[in-house]
């Protein structure tokens, strides 16, 4: 390496369909522009998001590495390559920020080893702002990934998250948009009455809602009332109360909940 390396530019995108200006600040779009060497999970939506944002270059002309769902960590020296040569890359989310809740984070890791800069942009999370928009803990949260299929799986593994939390640690979760549904009526039926829950879909776009209630609440609204989260992006945020103990009973809907 005869000159100083580039460094790693860690570049959100946007959540939904929105124009970039309102949701990404003006530095971190010049720095996209001024890149032409790009790490993406799917190499087609992230030219597609660099056509959005009028990248100076013809986007044909643009290196747009795919490194997928699973990054193979024996691609890493290849991938970064440009950078250890003095020029600037940019690892490019499928959606949101880059390497939270996306792939990456051992590119990031072995960029930090070769002594690379990493350099984290700032642009939207949807963890974040649901979080920020819940109303429940920002001082202790966990973000726990996607919950599992098997529906016994499931149903214990919402009373961990009661446990966990118990008025503390806020629980942020997530699911395949096509099975959100599922998961909030899972969480309706077997979470307790008081536990507060939070769903914020599509959020930083014009058809964003956030609703945060306790599970009665919820069992309280008509089922048209309910945000509509079939094939949207959510996010899900939970919180039990503080006065819940372990292996207290109230799971569920009772014939007074009212819902619809």
């Amino acid at each position: 390496m005869s000159g100083p390396p580039g460094s790693l530019l860690l570049l959100p995108t946007l959540l939904g369909d929105v124009p970039p200006e309102r949701v990404l600040p003006a530095q971190t779009l010049a720095l996209a522009r001024a890149t032409t060497v790009f790490l993406a999970e799917n190499a087609r939506s992230a030219r597609a998001f660099l056509k959005l944002i009028a990248h100076p270059q013809p986007i044909a002309t643009l290196t747009v590495t795919e490194i997928g769902h699973d990054p193979d960590p024996r691609r890493f020296d290849q991938w970064l390559r440009p950078a250890i040569d003095g020029h600037d890359i940019a690892l490019l989310s499928e959606a949101g920020c880059p390497a939270i809740a996306d792939p990456g984070a051992g590119v990031v890791a072995r960029a930090h080893r070769l002594g690379l800069r990493v350099r984290p942009l700032v642009g939207p999370s949807s963890l974040l702002l649901a979080l920020m928009s819940a109303g429940m803990s920002g001082q202790r949260f966990r973000f726990v990934g996607y919950l599992p299929q098997d529906r016994q799986a499931l149903v214990a593994a919402i009373a961990e998250l009661e446990l966990a939390s118990r008025g503390e640690e806020t629980q942020v979760f997530i699911e395949t948009p096509y099975r959100n549904e599922r998961l909030l009526q899972a969480l309706l039926d077997h979470a307790r009455g008081d536990t507060q829950l939070a769903v914020a879909v599509d959020l930083t776009t014009d058809a964003e809602r956030v609703v945060s209630l306790p599970i009665s609440g919820w069992n309280a609204l008509a089922a048209a009332a309910r945000p509509a989260l079939a094939r949207r992006p959510a996010v899900f945020a939970l919180m039990a109360s503080a006065s819940q103990a372990p292996g207290a009973s109230g799971r569920g809907r009772t014939p007074a909940s009212g819902r619809q």
